[in-house]
């Protein structure tokens, strides 16, 4: 069989996505059979859009400001947000205020 076209094909409801390849004939015949549910889909979008991964300069801040607020007995976890008010002190210590 000599390869014209590669199909790829998704099922939204299992989440993969698949790749079939075709003759002219089978494509024809594929087309054909997906004409009446390919009228009425509409286009897929590529999901949710992924959120660009940190700086490492970010993280270095993050762990400054937490070892300086340990350092002064503010209490900080080890991971996630930094309250507002220990950036902004940790800011104001920074310009010598």
């Amino acid at each position: 069989m000599e390869v014209r076209q590669t199909r790829r094909c998704g099922s939204g409801s299992a989440g993969r996505e698949h790749e079939i390849d075709l003759n002219e004939k089978h494509a024809a015949a594929f087309r054909h059979q997906l004409a009446p549910f390919a009228g009425h889909a509409r286009k897929a979008g590529r999901g949710p859009p992924r959120r660009p991964a940190r700086a490492s300069s970010s993280r270095e801040r993050s762990g400054g400001i937490r070892a300086w607020a340990k350092s002064k007995g503010n209490p900080v976890s080890d991971r996630g947000r930094i309250p507002a008010s220990v950036a902004e002190q940790h800011e104001a210590a920074a310009r010598g205020l």
